[in-house]
């Protein structure tokens, strides 16, 4: 086939010969592009591929093993503070995806050593184990290799923490637990004049968020209009607006019963806006709250209403000691029998995204005064609650990354699942220009609202203010702000007041 071209030497005369040789010559090419792409390109893609030999030489990283949630989130947000990793996965589909995808991710399982010294746990700084029920084994693996490293081990459930101890582990977090406690305790909030989750900035300048419940006066306003600093001494420094932050906020923006405002200032000025926004029927306690799912999240929250003295009633599929009402939140006959009507809030604790969703538009379907906190398990589902009636939405996964960035880093957040991250550094480099133009704002998203000096601490910020380099600044903003502002400006966090 490969050599009919040179049959015009012969010659060949008749049409019928020189169309056979052109049906061989075309016949040959079809049937190599048929065996290159059937045969050559399967038998190359289908080879094993060699992860370890794509990482890059590590030192003070961090070895992550088995993460159960959204890799992608961790590792991200680990890229973006700057710290090397390499994460162990037993499923070779999800090492080869993201490694295709440029993490550093090798194939192996967290009860074999040998994984651990291709991880190169001896230049390692930290552990991190979120293996399940293989955590133990994991915890003892690891210190069969090295008896001093950091372990820090995540569990979904929080009567493992002392055996976790015990049994080598350094820190054990329990990221549902806390997401649990938070939903809760934004609920409680909503009928209650206690602030919640505020940090001391000093020179008396606090910051907190909180939720607009429904029924609240600025519902349906401009935030240039709602005159919160004329009647409460408080500043908006931002806002929650449909799943998206604003730093600053739009002055135009309207406020709506599941924007969340971030606000500074003296704690009594704290205090006055917290009774300015809220509801009139805040002024009494809630008959019942409503708890949907008993899992970790939903037992967390059940603590923290029960501790406040509020009536809860429990929703779940399967019957246990602490559910009320045996069934599926999801369904409006099991909703109405829980007093969907009358309660004052539900906490939709559910594992499942399209069930908490399902619930939370039932739920609103009901009533549009009910206060509805929801747990998600992807980031990606956040919005999607808003969207279907849900005041205040956390994602496990984002909660989870927090956690564990803020004990390798111990930066200074609100709280591990607040929606807004808080970070004090140093001004070294912004030294000799102004805030201005630093464009600060500009290039990473992060807002300056506070500054201390030798002269002391101000919370009224001049944007002609010309840095020396030994100031600190306190900046707020979203996560990705944040990550953008470090690595931007290539500063560390510093420790703020005690």
């Amino acid at each position: 086939m490969t050599t009919t071209g040179y049959g015009a030497d012969s010659p060949w005369e008749t049409p019928i010969m020189n169309g056979f040789m052109v049906f061989m010559q075309v016949s040959g090419i079809a049937i190599g592009f048929f065996t290159l792409r059937l045969i050559v390109i399967p038998l190359f893609t289908g080879a094993e591929v060699n992860l370890d030999n794509r990482l890059t030489p590590k030192r003070d990283h961090v070895i992550i093993c088995e993460y159960r949630r959204d890799s992608a989130v961790l590792l991200e947000e680990l890229e973006e503070l700057g710290i090397d990793y390499v994460l162990i996965s037993s499923s070779r589909k999800n090492a080869e995806d993201l490694s295709n995808d440029e993490y550093s991710v090798i194939h192996g399982s967290p009860q074999d050593e040998s994984a651990f010294e291709r991880a190169s746990i001896e230049t390692a700084k930290a552990v991190i184990t979120d293996a399940g029920d293989a955590n133990v084994n994991t915890i003892l693996t690891v210190r069969s290799v090295d008896q001093e490293i950091e372990i820090i081990t995540l569990t979904d459930d929080s009567d493992m923490q002392e055996i976790l101890l015990d049994t080598g582990a350094d820190t054990v977090l329990s990221p549902h637990g806390v997401l649990g406690h938070r939903l809760a305790e934004k609920a409680i909030s909503s009928f209650s004049s206690d602030l919640t989750d505020t940090i001391d900035l000093g020179g008396e300048l606090e910051v907190t968020e909180i939720p607009v419940q429904p029924g609240n006066q600025l519902i349906g306003r401009r935030i240039q209009n709602s005159n919160v600093r004329e009647e409460t001494g408080a500043n908006i420094i931002g806002a929650w607006i449909d799943g998206e932050l604003q730093l600053p906020p739009d002055p135009t923006a309207i406020i709506r019963s599941n924007t969340v405002l971030l606000v500074s200032g003296a704690h009594q000025d704290l205090e006055a806006f917290s009774d300015y926004i809220r509801p009139a029927r805040t002024s009494r306690r809630p008959e019942c709250i409503i708890i949907a799912g008993q899992g970790e999240v939903g037992q967390a929250a059940l603590d923290v209403v029960r501790a406040e003295g509020i009536e809860a009633v429990t929703i779940d599929v399967t019957d246990t000691d602490t559910v009320d009402i045996v069934g599926d939140a999801g369904s409006k006959d099991v909703l109405d029998e829980a007093g969907i009507e009358t309660a004052g809030a539900i906490i939709v604790g559910l594992p499942n995204d399209s069930d908490s969703l399902l619930t939370t538009v039932l739920a609103r379907s009901f009533t549009s005064d009910i206060e509805i906190l929801a747990r998600v398990s992807e980031t990606d589902a956040t919005r999607k609650a808003l969207s279907a009636g849900a005041n205040y939405v956390l994602s496990v996964s984002r909660v989870s990354a927090r956690m564990i960035a803020k004990e390798l880093r111990g930066e200074e957040v609100l709280a591990p699942a607040s929606q807004v991250r808080l970070l004090r550094v140093s001004a070294q480099p912004l030294a000799g220009s102004t805030l201005a133009e630093s464009g600060i704002y500009q290039k990473t998203g992060c807002r300056v609202i506070a500054i201390e000096e030798e002269a002391g601490f101000s919370s009224t910020v001049d944007p002609q203010h010309r840095f020396s380099g030994a100031e600190q600044i306190v900046l707020v903003g979203s996560d990705e702000a944040v990550q953008a502002f470090e690595k931007y400006f290539d500063v560390a966090p510093v420790e703020g007041p005690n």
